[in-house]
């Protein structure tokens, strides 16, 4: 009796295990290999990021990051030097290659649906484009691969910090040949080539060696990296020689890389555990680096299809409400349409404004901001009446999408015609669309009083001490 209460406890377990990986993934190591406290570790990251002291790099878009995935006490201040290369910037997805520790398979394996909760929050996955990978690799979701794999989730804090509007791809390599390094990096080369995509290959060096030994082999392995030496790698992995965990990883993502064009690999940082705390008779090395080419990133764009799609979705979305009291439930295909992005929709009647409101931060997937806005500009303009049913026919749509905004501390770089502006002071704060000052006629220093005054604030606050923040935006109507 007791045997047959064991197996259905242990069958209970495993059920419970497959279904829980499938949806949102705990956070397993919150607590031991990183701080649990979302203040404590969100402090920690940024102390991480604010200590690195590196030039930029001489290059027009970042591929790839080489990144460890120690316990933060370790291998955080390593892995900021890769991460502050891209903070800030407008992925839309990061995909994370990382070695399994734990569980022995052939292949890889994609987690395709829900996210990675960390303490700082639930990292979403990219279920669309993870599904591209898959289908073009062949490798599938395998649940003990991420179950308790850590060599993922210790990257997922640096990653929420820096690029806190990406999604993932969490890809598992089991055991590191040949085939599956070439499949996983022919696939990535098939599908993300045309995506605004970073890829983080997860890894650290050497392991349990004198410091002198490791120091050496970690110096040749980096090497190799920076010199793209893809085939002595995959010799050297298949041999188990003790140069990285994660090598199959890097290997792919070096793969990957050169079948991007002309990219060149640079080693940002390199320490060893020693140096914050273990023995020097028993170290594990840490790389950071970077992947990068002179061509430039593709920028986020709407094709006249996307468009026609964003406007319809605002109307319906606006026609729902007004006539039936109802939300619009709306599911795209698009990804363009899933990124998270700013946006604001004005109404126009005849010409004439009839109402307008959006979000500034990317807090929401673009089509979700869209209908968001449209019913605020109908019904929640403070400056307006409701949208009527007698309206709809004469209503006319405008949709501004945004781009990240920039901190600028020179007004001169407010460009009219071009950049938006957002003008910020204490818990005041107030934003104009790009096309405002074309259509007021306004010069640069009217464009930016004006701001200041949307802002609630003195018309020359702009030269007292006022945050001034531009962007860019796609408009379409």
């Amino acid at each position: 009796m007791r045997k047959k209460t064991l197996a259905v406890l242990l069958t209970l377990s495993l059920c419970v295990s497959l279904t829980w990986s499938q949806g949102i993934r705990k956070a397993v190591y919150a607590g031991s290999w990183y701080e649990k406290t979302p203040e404590k570790l969100s402090r920690q990251i940024d102390f991480f990021l604010q200590n690195v002291k590196q030039e930029p790099l001489p290059s027009k878009s970042i591929v790839a990051l080489i990144a460890p995935h120690a316990g933060h006490v370790f291998s955080g201040p390593v892995a900021a030097f890769s991460y502050s290369l891209v903070q800030g910037k407008d992925y839309e997805t990061v995909v994370i290659i990382a070695p399994s520790h734990r569980y022995g398979f052939e292949g890889c394996s994609i987690y395709l649906k829900g996210g990675y909760e960390t303490p700082l929050g639930v990292a979403k996955i990219d279920e669309i484009l993870a599904s591209q990978i898959s289908k073009a690799s062949g490798f599938k979701y395998i649940p003990e691969a991420h179950s308790e794999e850590h060599s993922v989730e210790i990257q997922l804090p640096f990653i929420q910090k820096t690029l806190p509007q990406a999604k993932i791809v969490p890809i598992v390599m089991g055991y590191q040949i040949k085939q599956t390094i070439s499949t996983l990096s022919n696939a990535l080369a098939k599908i993300l080539p045309d995506k605004n995509v970073l890829v983080v290959a997860s890894t650290d060096m050497s392991h349990q060696l004198p410091k002198k030994r490791a120091n050496y082999i970690d110096t040749n392995t980096a090497s190799l990296i920076k010199d793209f030496k893809t085939n002595t790698l995959i010799r050297k992995i298949e041999r188990r020689e003790n140069i990285m965990c994660g090598g199959g990883p890097v290997v792919s993502t070096l793969l990957y890389a050169q079948k991007r064009g002309d990219t060149k690999a640079h080693i940002l940082h390199y320490a060893d555990s020693s140096q914050y705390g273990s023995s020097e008779n028993n170290v594990v090395g840490y790389l950071a680096a970077a992947i990068y080419t002179d061509v430039k990133a593709p920028e986020f764009s709407l094709t006249p299809e996307e468009k026609k799609e964003l406007l319809h979705i605002a109307r319906e979305a606006i026609k729902l409400l007004v006539l039936e009291n109802k939300l619009l439930n709306y599911e795209p295909q698009n990804s363009k349409l899933l990124t998270k992005r700013g946006a604001f929709v004005t109404l126009k009647k005849r010409s004439r404004l009839r109402g307008c409101i959006g979000f500034i931060e990317p807090v929401m997937p673009l089509y979700q901001t869209v209908i968001q806005a449209a019913l605020y500009a109908a019904c929640r303009d403070q400056r307006f009446s409701p949208v009527t049913p007698e309206e709809l026919k004469d209503l006319e749509i405008e949709i501004s999408v945004l781009s990240p905004l920039k901190k600028i501390k020179n007004p001169r770089l407010v460009k009219v015609g071009k950049h938006g502006l957002v003008i910020s002071m204490g818990d005041k704060k107030g934003l104009l669309l790009p096309q405002v000052p074309v259509e007021n006629q306004w010069s640069r220093e009217t464009f930016l009083q004006q701001a200041c005054l949307k802002s609630g604030l003195r018309p020359d606050a702009w030269k007292r001490g006022a945050e001034i923040y531009i962007f860019e935006a796609i408009v379409f109507h």
